[in-house]
Order: structure tokens, then sequence, then C-alpha cells
């Protein structure tokens, strides 16, 4: 029987790689990234990418597959993950999913068929978008899908407008293609929590330490490459900032909290997708044992899906 996948997820600064790490080298895995930002080569600091030399000699999936320059994908990362995933399972050893892009996890692991895109489709509903306003473009996704605009938030232009695009090219609802949670493999789920002010402090000294080794220093490098010309990487938390640093707009101090309430948001956004998740096994960051207690879930995991 092929073994499971088991899946790492939660908020940014949980330290979701740390227990990764630990369940692969206890349990004979592979990690599989799924993190948007650390697709590309360079963003290292910014994305607290575990260095090769704390990688413990286990095999690392889905980072440093892209050039600044290139643009991430869901399909393309879904396409190239599950390789990775049948691969790992193929050879006999434990695949481990790990990351906090909630969309990325999904598509790697559930039931989910990811539309096709059009640029220019998508450029010219933008630019009406910019000309009627949002509240316009929400209300004709809502007669042209009633249930996609029950499920979108009114405000979010850029899926309503991804909505429409996928109406227009493919004849059907947007809410024909939303994920269902139905995994496609025999998968284990854990999820990492944390006090929210014990968190909010951790990121406040997790982007104090970025910049103290060098996040500013690894994005003028990386705008060498074409950094800002790339819309995935250059709106990643903490790069974005450093580049409007960079180019004059906002003090050393001020990109600082920028970064650190950026990465609040994005916190609040990641425990909210995640939460929405009842498959999850939620595991309390703070208390002891952690790598004792996930090795436990996974294991009674195992025992149920080999007597069922």
């Amino acid at each position: 029987m092929h073994p499971p996948i088991v899946a790492v997820v939660g908020a940014t600064a949980t330290g979701k790689s740390d227990l990764a790490l630990d369940l692969a080298e206890r349990l004979g895995g592979e990690i599989v990234g799924a993190d948007a930002s650390q697709l590309y080569r360079g963003m290292d600091i910014g994305t607290a990418k575990v260095p090769v030399g704390g990688r413990r000699g286990i095999p690392h999936h889905q980072i440093d597959v892209l050039d600044i320059h290139e643009e991430a994908s869901v399909a393309a990362f879904q396409r190239s993950s599950r390789a990775d995933l049948e691969a790992i399972r193929g050879r006999g050893a434990l695949p481990v999913l790990v990351g906090g892009s909630g969309l990325y996890v999904r598509a790697a692991l559930d039931l989910l068929d990811i539309p096709p895109t059009d640029a220019a489709v998508r450029a010219r509903l933008s630019a009406e978008a910019d000309e009627v306003g949002t509240p316009a473009m929400f209300e004709r996704l809502r007669s042209l899908d009633p249930a996609a605009a029950d499920r979108l938030e009114p405000n979010n232009t850029r899926r309503i407008v991804r909505a429409l695009e996928v109406i227009e090219l493919t004849g059907r609802p947007f809410s024909a293609t939303m994920p269902v949670r139905e995994y496609r493999w025999p998968t284990i789920t854990l999820g990492l929590v944390l006090d929210r002010a014990v968190l909010d402090e951790r990121i406040a000294r997790r982007t104090r330490g970025m910049w103290e080794h060098g996040l500013v220093e690894e994005v003028a490098a990386l705008e060498e490459q074409g950094l800002s010309t790339t819309p995935t990487a250059s709106r990643a938390v903490g790069y974005r900032e450093a580049l409007a640093h960079l180019a004059g707009r906002l003090t050393a101090q001020e990109a600082m909290d920028a970064t650190t309430t950026a990465t609040r948001r994005l916190v609040r956004r990641q425990e909210s997708w995640f939460r929405a998740d009842p498959r999850i096994v939620w595991l309390d960051v703070a208390e002891p044992d952690l790598p004792d207690r996930a090795h436990r879930v996974i294991r009674r995991g195992i025992e149920e899906a080999a007597a069922g």
C-alpha cells in the first residue's frame, strides 16, 4: 500500500517548516513546498526558506524552481507538485506537503479543476472594472453566476474579474470550477495554531530579523533581474515593502512597520482559509512535544486507513 500524504499547513510564522523537517526525518519522507514565493530562486530571506544546509539531507521539491522573471501559476504548480507527490509515493517514501498558500495546498491535494486563463480577456475585464467600478462588475457576476457571487467578497476585484474571465472562456459558471473538499489521495492534514498575541510578536521579530539579515540587499539583487516586473514575486509581503524603500517611497522603519502589518493581515486570511476546512487536525504550537503529537496523529491516521 502506498503511504498517505501528510500536509502541514497554517499561518505564517507558526513553525510549519520545522515540523515538516522533523516528520520527514522521523518517517522517511520527502518535502514538497506549497508556497508561491518559495518557488523563486533568490527569494530566500523574505520567505523564510530553509537553507540547503539546514534541510538535514531531506529532498525538497517545488522550491527554487522558477527564475525571478517567470510568472508563477496555480495550474503549473498543480501539475508539477502532483508529479512530485506521485513519484515520492512510488518510491515508498512519505510525501510531506508544507505551506501556507491555501490555494496551492488545495491545488496539490484536492479534486480541483483549474480553468483556463487568457491574458487579453483578463486585461480587458480589469480595465472595465477600473472604468465602471467593482460594484458594477460584482452585479454582473451575480446576474451570470449567483452561486459564485455568494462565495466571493464583493470588493475583491481580482477574484471577480477572474470569475468573469472563466465564464467568458468556458461558457460555464465559475462556481462549477470552485474546489470541493475531497482529497485526490489518502491525506492527513495537520494545522498549526498559536495564540494571536504570541504570533503577532513572532511576526514582529521575524520582520526585524529579515531586515537585519539582508532582505534589502536580497531585494536589490533581485531587482537587477527584474523583480518589480513579475507580478507574483513583486507583490510578496516584505518584497513589496523593500522595493518601496529602495525606490525612496518608504524609510527603512516605515517599510519594516508596513511589512509587519501586511504579514499580520496575511495571517488573518490564512487562518480564515484553513479554519474553514473540517479535515484539518489542529495542533497548538505552544503545547509541549509538538513532533510527538503530530507523529501520533499520523500513525493513527495510517492505522485507520489500513483498517478501513
